[in-house]
């Protein structure tokens, strides 16, 4: 096999185009591997795991771009480097007919009349001089960028609600605005309950499910992960909240968070007993919460989903659409494999996951984003234990695509876990919706031929049959190729659970 590699300095690409690049040199003829990326500290850490760090390109900066190609000949591997130079070299843009390209965001507003909320997705150290930018323009701003400090997340906020101003981010993956899906969302009818959420992920799963169950969502609005800290003061939370609560068109309600901090949450309980609407709070694990008629806590997306929609047939008359999830006997593991690993692009479903998880065995597993800080996996590619790993984290999103997007590097996880003698089971989300991958499964499918099929792979596919990939069609392709399909994250987690623990109980 031919090795060619190329280092270009002084060129900027955003991570998107660099995945499209790197997509289209593997299809090249002769072509085994190839990839174009930036090289961080992080990715040259997961070129080197994935056997694609050569002392070529050892010497790069992290404001560099590599190229590497492995080609059958040497010819093959000149012409993949020629074709992956032109295209770093393809700057061109076609507007459409009549459309204009606005330079700044002051012009883009003087463009589009009536604007009211901007979308940024920069990289993260730009991202907070942008939404500063917008809300001085009287822009409500939704923040997709990660990587942005703490103390400008304060800022923004402070700022946003002093002009009666949203303020969603940073890093806030969903919100369903009006009808209209953002960032990740799914298309999910509209109706009376509606969303305040804190995680990405968590948000989509409710909604999913609401919609699964024949209802709709009002407003579904996100804040960013972080906004449940003591440091930010759940500002965001708070005052999404304040919203839904007078929303003559909300008439359920439900929050979502990955457990913030005691005085958030005590600000949140007082918040919650001002009003009559009833209120599903959904945390993730059991806290001390207050004690009060209309407040439903929750400690699963699933049951926070099915106890809105209880409350919504109450207050309508209309019954929930029967949401049975299948009944799916226990595969029999390999009596040497003893491992259960999760491969998550959501980072709430992989926090809903070790939750889970610690209720079995009453312990966590291992992670790269784990609950206990003694579980925190320092080599997710060589876990020596159970293992739930969140490609959606930073360290694996600079500079690379997030995982809903970009499914390569989970599917290189995917066939390495799934060729190691200790793996017993592997759990996989699906996460469908408007800016996600078009085909998740045509990818998953592309590596089941080289996965051990002794390893029972169990899927949790996120999505409506509305979604731009069809969820219906996604799961049926998947159930198809052997894979266990649950249209519940919840069902998905418990099930590969139980199975690894029924499995440990007969080797006792």
């Amino acid at each position: 096999m031919i090795v060619k590699t190329k280092i270009v300095q002084g060129k900027y690409l955003d991570s998107v185009k660099l995945m499209l690049i790197s997509k289209e040199l593997r299809t090249q003829a002769g072509v085994q591997d190839a990839v174009a990326i930036l090289a961080t500290r992080e990715n040259m850490e997961i070129l080197s795991v994935t056997d694609m760090l050569v002392d070529e390109i050892s010497s790069a900066g992290e404001t560099d771009l590599v190229i590497v190609i492995k080609a059958d000949t040497d010819e093959q591997a000149t012409k993949a480097m020629a074709k992956a130079e032109a295209l770093l070299n393809d700057t061109t843009s076609k507007a459409s007919s009549g459309s204009s390209v606005a330079r700044s965001l002051k012009t883009a507003v003087q463009a589009l009349e009536g604007a009211n909320l901007c979308l940024i997705s920069v990289a993260g150290k730009y991202a907070a001089q942008e939404a500063d930018q917008a809300l001085e323009e009287g822009l409500h701003v939704m923040i997709f960028s990660d990587n942005v400090s703490l103390e400008d997340e304060l800022s923004l906020k402070q700022k946003a609600v002093s002009k009666g101003l949203l303020l969603m981010g940073p890093d806030c993956g969903t919100a369903i605005i009006n009808g209209c899906p953002l960032g990740f969302a799914n298309r999910i009818p509209e109706g009376k309950i509606g969303i305040v959420s804190a995680a990405g992920t968590g948000l989509q799963e409710v909604s999913v499910t609401i919609a699964h169950l024949g209802f709709g969502v009002s407003q579904a609005f996100g804040t960013g992960g972080r906004d449940g800290k003591q440091a930010i003061g759940g500002i965001m939370l708070s005052a999404c909240l304040d919203y839904l609560t007078q929303d003559a068109d909300t008439e359920v309600i439900i929050m979502i968070a990955k457990t913030p901090d005691p005085e958030v949450r005590k600000m949140l309980w007082r918040q919650i007993e001002n009003t009559a609407k009833p209120v599903i709070v959904c945390f993730l694990q059991p806290v001390e919460h207050a004690d009060l008629p209309n407040l439903h806590y929750c400690t699963s997306l699933e049951d926070s989903a099915h106890r809105a929609c209880i409350e919504m047939s109450k207050l309508s008359g209309e019954s929930a659409i029967a949401n049975i999830n299948p009944d799916i006997s226990m595969p029999k593991l390999g009596a040497t494999r003893d491992l259960l690993i999760g491969l998550y692009s959501g980072g709430t479903l992989c926090y809903e996951a070790q939750q889970l998880y610690h209720q079995y065995f009453a312990r966590y597993p291992l992670s790269n984003t784990p609950l206990h800080p003694d579980n925190k996996a320092e080599d997710v590619w060589n876990c020596a234990g159970d293992c739930f790993i969140d490609l959606g984290s930073d360290e694996f999103t600079v500079g690379r695509p997030h995982p809903m997007i970009d499914y390569s590097l989970r599917m290189k996880m995917l066939e390495h876990m799934g060729n190691r003698d200790d793996v017993a089971v592997i759990i996989l989300d699906v996460v469908l919706g408007y800016g996600a991958h078009p085909d998740p499964a045509e990818e998953i499918l592309a590596v089941l031929s080289r996965v051990n099929s002794e390893i029972p792979i169990v899927c949790h596919v996120l999505g409506t049959r509305q979604d731009p990939q069809d969820a219906y069609m996604q799961a049926e392709k998947l159930r198809a190729a052997g894979l266990v399909v649950f249209t519940s994250h919840h069902a998905a987690a418990d099930f590969a659970i139980r199975t690894l623990q029924s499995h440990r109980r007969i080797d006792e």
